[in-house]
């Protein structure tokens, strides 16, 4: 099994695979040789309590989140990129990829998957990743990073001899890598995601408002800091509806963004964090790349209103957005599939090779 970075023994192995699947903590994606993306939804499932039946999946469990009775359980079996429960992971699969791409994957011999995996990803997070693939009917697995994958996903010329700095902005946990010929030079991973943030808005409107928000409501609350949501050029204030702690009737009140933008920060300071401890890892020449290139942001949370301004005036450096920040990986993945990618790693018997020496 190939498990840290994507090399070139594996980039031939990721050629013969037929199918990749990228099971994040929020979203489940599932690219198919050929086809392209086949699956992108929601990683959750409804199951009835009583009889153990699966009622929904993706989408509409998402949706049912928060308003089933009792007998009715709405569960997540990823949880920060790791398969947390891998019966209830390969259910949730079958029923997001369909009889028909099933009984088309069936028809392969010796059906090969790929599957992305947290940077740190330890060997008991990356067996369950196997088992759950293996459990659809996967005669091999192959592990890919997921800052490689996305690195791939979203262009960068990840082969080359010079340094690129990803960072990969997840519901659970960003990570922050830089990399050059194909490899990893120094990563870092900080257990604060999307759902930080969205914990830190909850908590504030709680305490201050005493104000409850239904489950789906914390999204558009962020869309209504607007596009400078995290920086002083925002609107001031905002209407969010919400049910009232003591009484549980609705109520509406106007919170002042300022403060959003306060109770938000202590999250966003540990990503900053992280991006400097990378740097100080990272030899000098690459980090003189890096003021040029700047940073590379995939990843849901990437469009978190104005966190690239925010990265821009911590950093100094440029910071971009990818174009499709939420696909990145699955599609780096479905590149690899493919066969769009070279390989990434100089073998060290042809470090001189005519391909590569001449690729300036």
């Amino acid at each position: 099994m190939t498990a840290s970075t994507a090399n070139t023994a594996s980039l031939e192995a990721l050629r013969r695979c037929h199918f990749a699947v990228d099971l994040g903590a929020a979203r489940t994606r599932v690219y198919v040789k050929g086809a392209g993306l086949v699956v992108d939804q929601p990683s959750a499932a409804a199951v009835n309590t009583r009889t153990g039946a699966l009622i929904a999946v993706g989408d509409f469990a998402e949706k049912m989140t928060g308003r089933t009775p009792g007998y009715i359980r709405v569960v997540r079996p990823v949880s920060g990129g790791t398969v947390v429960d891998i019966e209830m992971a390969q259910r949730m699969l079958r029923h997001l990829l369909g009889d028909r791409v099933r009984r088309a994957l069936r028809r392969k011999p010796r059906l090969r998957a790929a599957v992305c995996t947290p940077h740190d990803a330890d060997p008991l997070s990356q067996r369950a990743a196997i088992e759950t693939l293996v459990g659809l009917g996967a005669r091999r697995v192959e592990l890919v990073d997921t800052l490689i994958a996305a690195a791939v996903g979203c262009g960068l010329p990840v082969e080359q001899p010079e340094a690129t700095m990803i960072m990969v902005c997840g519901a659970h946990a960003t990570q922050v890598a830089v990399l050059s010929l194909g490899s990893i030079v120094t990563a870092v991973r900080v257990p604060v995601g999307g759902e930080a943030v969205d914990h830190a808005i909850v908590q504030l409107l709680r305490h201050q408002h005493e104000l409850v928000l239904p489950s789906q409501s914390v999204r558009p609350l962020q869309l209504a800091l607007s596009g400078n949501g995290l920086t002083p050029q925002g609107p001031s204030s905002t209407e969010i509806h919400g049910r009232d702690v003591a009484t549980g009737l609705a109520r509406s009140v106007r919170v002042d963004t300022a403060t959003v933008r306060n109770a938000i920060q202590t999250p966003l300071t540990a990503v900053l964090d992280g991006i400097g401890k990378v740097l100080r890892d990272c030899p000098p020449d690459l980090v003189a790349d890096l003021a040029d290139r700047g940073i590379m942001m995939v990843g849901g949370s990437a469009l978190l209103p104005g966190f690239d301004q925010m990265l821009r005036q911590a950093t100094g450096m440029p910071v971009h957005i990818a174009e499709r920040p939420d696909v990145c990986a699955v599609q780096g993945l479905g590149s690899m599939l493919e066969g769009r990618v070279e390989p990434l790693v100089l073998h060290p018997t042809t470090a001189g090779s005519d391909s590569h020496a001449d690729s300036d």
